[in-house]
C-alpha cells in the first residue's frame, strides 16, 4: 500500500523516474471523468495507452466518486469505448460509503437510500436493505449523486430521518460533475440542501478521504499503487492522504496555472499531458544555481514577483521545471507568483 518511488507526497519537486511507470508501478488507480472519458468518449490517446499499459503488466483500476452508475455499467461503457473491463475493475464511492455503513450496522440494517442504482448494489453487496422513505424506519440515510432527475422530495425524505437522529452518509461531497453539456452540479450541491436543512453533518467517503482509498486497495489488492487523475482537490489530495504517488494528467479540470498554485497536499508526484504518461519515465527535475530549477532544456527560476522561463524543448519539462520553482517558493503555502509570461512561453 505504501509509497514506490518520485517524491514525498507535497513535496516541492516533481519526482522523476528512470522506468516506465506502467513497469514501476504494479496498479493504476485511475479516475474516469476528464482522465478516461469526457462526456461519454474516450479522452484522446487513452483507449491506446491504456492497452499499453495493460500489456506491460500493469493492472488497471478505475475509480470513481460517482455513485449513480454500477460497476457493471461503467464496465460495460469503458469496453464500449476501447477500453476492455470487468466490473472487479472498477471502484466507486457507493461501494466505499456501504463499507463504512457496514462497519457500523448489522447486516440486514435498513438504509434510506437518497440516490441512483449504484447505491442500492452497493449496499445490498455488503448485506444491508435499502428502503425509501424515512417512515421506513431506517438505520442510516446515504447520499449519493442520483442524476439530474431526482426529485426534491427526496431531500425531505432525508431532512425527515436525519432530524430523527438517524446517522447520515454521503457517496462524496464534488459540488460539480462534468457532462456532455458543461459542467452541472454534483452530489456535494446536494448534500448542501440537506445540510442546510437540518444543520446536521454527514461522514463522507469519496476521494479525497481515506475511505476512498481503503475500499481501492482492499478490491485491488496493489502493493505498489500510482493514482491517475486530473483534479487536485480529488485525485491528488486522495493519493496523498494515502501515502501513495500520483500523476497528474492534464486532459480534464487542472491547467497548468492551478497547478504552479496548488498547496502542498494538491501536488502531484507526476505530472503529464495525457495517459501515455504511463508508458514512459519522468524526467528528473534538478536544483541549479539561485534558486533556480532544471528539468530538460528548460530553466525555471523567480525573479521579483514573478516565475521566469529560459531555455527551449517540450513545454512539459518547462512546466515540471516551473513547479519545482514555485512549489519550492511558496513552501506550505500556494504560490503567488505571477506566472502568465512564463507559460505564454511554452504555449499555454
Amino acid at each position: 500500500m505504501g509509497r514506490h518511488g518520485g517524491n514525498a507526497p507535497g513535496a516541492g519537486v516533481p519526482g522523476g523516474s528512470a522506468a516506465a511507470l506502467s513497469t514501476a508501478y504494479d496498479t493504476a488507480l485511475l479516475d474516469l471523468d476528464g482522465v478516461v472519458y469526457a462526456g461519454g468518449e474516450a479522452v484522446p490517446h487513452a483507449v491506446e495507452a491504456l492497452g499499453e499499459a495493460r500489456a506491460a503488466g500493469m493492472r488497471l483500476a478505475y475509480v470513481t466518486n460517482n455513485a449513480l452508475r454500477t460497476p457493471d455499467a461503467v464496465a460495460a461503457h469503458l469496453t464500449d469505448l476501447g477500453v476492455p473491463a470487468e466490473p472487479d475493475d472498477v471502484i466507486t464511492s457507493a461501494q466505499a460509503v456501504s463499507r463504512l455503513i457496514a462497519d457500523q450496522l448489522p447486516r440486514g440494517s435498513r438504509v434510506l437510500v437518497i440516490g441512483g442504482e449504484g447505491l442500492r448494489v452497493a449496499l445490498r453487496e455488503r448485506g444491508l436493505v435499502p428502503v425509501e422513505s424515512a417512515d421506513d424506519d431506517p438505520a442510516a440515510v446515504v447520499q449519493g449523486y442520483g442524476g439530474p432527475d431526482l426529485p426534491w422530495g427526496r431531500f425531505a425524505e432525508a431532512a425527515y430521518a436525519i432530524a430523527r437522529g438517524v446517522p447520515w452518509y454521503a457517496s462524496n461531497t464534488d459540488l460539480t460533475i462534468p457532462g456532455a453539456r458543461g459542467i452541472a452540479p454534483g452530489n456535494g450541491a446536494a448534500v448542501e440542501v440537506v445540510r442546510i436543512a437540518t444543520g446536521a453533518e454527514p461522514r463522507v467517503a469519496g476521494k479525497p478521504l481515506p475511505p476512498m482509498h481503503r475500499e481501492s486497495i482492499l478490491r485491488t489488492g496493489a502493493r505498489r499503487p500510482l493514482v491517475v487523475g486530473d483534479r487536485l482537490d480529488t485525485d491528488i489530495e486522495g493519493a496523498r492522504n494515502g501515502g501513495v504517488d500520483s500523476l497528474l494528467v492534464l486532459t480534464g479540470v487542472t491547467t497548468p496555472a492551478v497547478l504552479l498554485a496548488a498547496r502542498p497536499e494538491h501536488r502531484p508526484t507526476y505530472v503529464d499531458a495525457d495517459l501515455r504518461g504511463l508508458l514512459t519515465g519522468q524526467p528528473e527535475v534538478t536544483a541549479v544555481a539561485d534558486g533556480a530549477f532544471r528539468c530538460g532544456g528548460w530553466r525555471a527560476g523567480v525573479d521579483g514577483g514573478a516565475l521566469v522561463l529560459d531555455g527551449s524543448g517540450g513545454r512539459l519539462d518547462g512546466l515540471r521545471a516551473l513547479c519545482a520553482a514555485a512549489w519550492t517558493h511558496a513552501g506550505d503555502g500556494g504560490c503567488g507568483l505571477e506566472a502568465g509570461r512564463a507559460l505564454e512561453a511554452l504555449g499555454w
